[in-house]
């Protein structure tokens, strides 16, 4: 058999994957306190930054408690990621999710947990 393997029409098959996924990340430096401030304006993010915060692990993208779907979760993984609030990583095909805690804390100090404890006063008031 020839390498590289053939489809029946005879075009080439694309070779295997051999290197790790990898997802990029801005340096902190380049991250703006607007750019943050924007992304966690949206109470979905909130509640992903808010899962991520209390949980004592890593979460992978499908085990968040939001009511949108994939795609749209897919999207605000972006926007927090682009915002240098969590960082993504694989473990093999899955995509775990982390919150940038120490990184955050140092380019703007409170945030993220005054952040954290204002959203969670916030779900705790009825709505009227």
């Amino acid at each position: 058999m020839p390498y590289p393997p053939m489809t029946p029409e005879g075009a080439a098959m694309p070779r295997p994957r051999t290197t790790a996924r990898t997802v990029e990340h801005p340096a902190m430096a380049e991250v703006s306190l607007q750019q943050v401030l924007e992304a966690l304006v949206d109470p979905v993010r909130r509640t992903v930054v808010s899962q991520l915060a209390r949980a004592d692990q890593d979460i992978s993208c499908g085990s968040f408690d939001v009511s949108v779907s994939r795609s749209t979760l897919t999207h605000h993984f972006n926007v927090l990621r682009e915002a240098g609030v969590i960082r993504q990583y694989y473990v093999g095909t899955t995509k775990m999710n982390a919150l940038r805690t120490e990184e955050m804390e140092d380019r703007f100090p409170g945030l993220l947990p005054s952040l954290i404890t204002a959203s969670g006063k916030e779900s705790a008031v009825p709505v009227a």
